[in-house]
């Protein structure tokens, strides 16, 4: 059984990471180097916050200079950490980093987890995961259409290919790439994902993307191999398991994406709550008005709903059980209500939401962008059905 009371290290570490926030990192929000995307020298800051009070990468086990927390623990300090949209900087748990901590605490050879934890848990390296590819042609929701190419030699590999939507590259260290493995005898050998270095000859950042979102280091790129060596020690966990490795990366990052946008969809609910408390309309306050009262209530249910289902998912993580379904229910489910929690705060707020006098504004852009990631929800539904109707034959 579930239990949803936090114990009491676990409640004065929130109440911790709540304080921080609010102190420390709410009054960078209007820093100007977050246009179009966060400047490194904006994260290293934040980092240097996080590093000082304690809070630095709760997520990552604490032989590496983590926290350790399990997964409802995750849950909780990610929900108080995204208070304000730069928290995530702030405690190092962006997106794709606290992603790939966990694909490299589970896939990674012992030496490649002393050489890259270390500094990424501590907010020294910056990594990416590079999987899709053009808008054209190659993979996007479905990784099977993968293009590009690790052709064997006598010395390792050599990487040929475009990759599009790619997160974090400016700035960052380490490339996790994901390509097919074709062997010395032209034998495709399915997919792998391949260590590279960002200074590597023939790996070149062709376009930054403009987007609607502005919470990523670094940007989103399209980027291009053009025979890019590899050795064979940079192959990240096994050749032509890639797919399959990824897969342990991918329920938890799902997870995650809710737990972070849980926390910012609170803050607009709460900036909302306050103006629809003191605003006056027709001779009584917003809230009073049952249309914008039914709004507050129903961005009550979301909120509530959401954290369930993020809390259950948490808790199969930790008992050690399957949850890709349920991740996958959750990833979709949050998205929705939370975009939905989003669009109601700009619309009470009226025409102060659609400016940059409160965050609303920034995080309606941002949230958006969560029906996309890490899967559109079409995709996952797609996925749903078919397991439904194949229970059914």
């Amino acid at each position: 059984m579930i239990d949803f009371e936090l114990p009491a290290e676990l409640e004065a570490l929130r109440q911790r990471v709540d304080e921080f926030i609010k102190d420390k990192v709410v009054p960078f929000e209007h820093d100007p180097r977050q246009k179009p995307h966060i400047h490194e020298s904006l994260r290293k800051e934040l980092v240097a916050l996080g590093r000082e009070a304690g809070l630095l990468s709760p997520h990552a086990p604490k032989e590496y200079g983590g926290l350790g927390l399990d997964h409802r623990g995750i849950a909780v300090v990610f929900e108080a950490a995204t208070w304000s949209p730069l928290g995530h900087l702030a405690l190092n748990i962006q997106a794709p980093d606290e992603g790939n901590v966990n694909l490299l605490m589970r896939v990674a050879s012992p030496e490649h987890k002393a050489r890259l934890l270390p500094p990424l848990v501590a907010g020294e390296l910056r990594t990416v995961f590079s999987m899709t590819e053009t808008v054209t042609d190659g993979a996007g929701s479905d990784p099977t259409l993968l293009q590009t190419v690790a052709q064997q030699d006598a010395d390792g590999y050599l990487i040929s290919g475009q990759k599009y939507m790619i997160s974090g590259v400016e700035g960052a260290g380490i490339n996790i790439v994901m390509a097919r493995t074709i062997d010395v005898h032209g034998h495709d050998l399915g997919a792998s994902m391949f260590l590279v270095d960002m200074d590597a000859p023939g790996f070149k950042l062709d376009r930054e993307l403009e987007t609607i979102d502005s919470n990523t280091p670094g940007g989103h790129w399209e980027v291009s191999f053009d025979n890019v060596r590899v050795k064979p020690e940079d192959v990240l966990g096994e050749v032509g398991r890639g797919f399959a490795q990824a897969q342990v990366r991918l329920a938890p990052a799902r997870l995650t994406h809710c737990m972070r946008w849980l926390g910012i969809a609170r803050r607009c609910h709460a900036i909302a709550t306050e103006h629809a408390a003191k605003r006056h309309s027709f001779g009584k306050t917003l809230g009073e008005h049952q249309g914008v009262g039914f709004m507050l209530a129903d961005n009550e249910i979301d909120l509530h709903m959401c954290r369930l289902a993020i809390w259950h998912c948490a808790w199969l993580l930790d008992q050690h059980q399957q949850a890709r379904n349920e991740t996958s229910m959750a990833k979709v489910f949050c998205s929705e209500a939370l975009g939905r929690v989003v669009d109601r705060c700009m619309q009470i707020l009226g025409a102060i939401g659609i400016t940059s006098d409160t965050v609303i504004e920034r995080c309606y852009r941002d949230i958006r962008c969560f029906r996309i990631y890490d899967g559109p929800s079409e995709v996952h539904r797609h996925a749903l059905a078919r397991r439904i109707l194949s229970k059914r034959a």
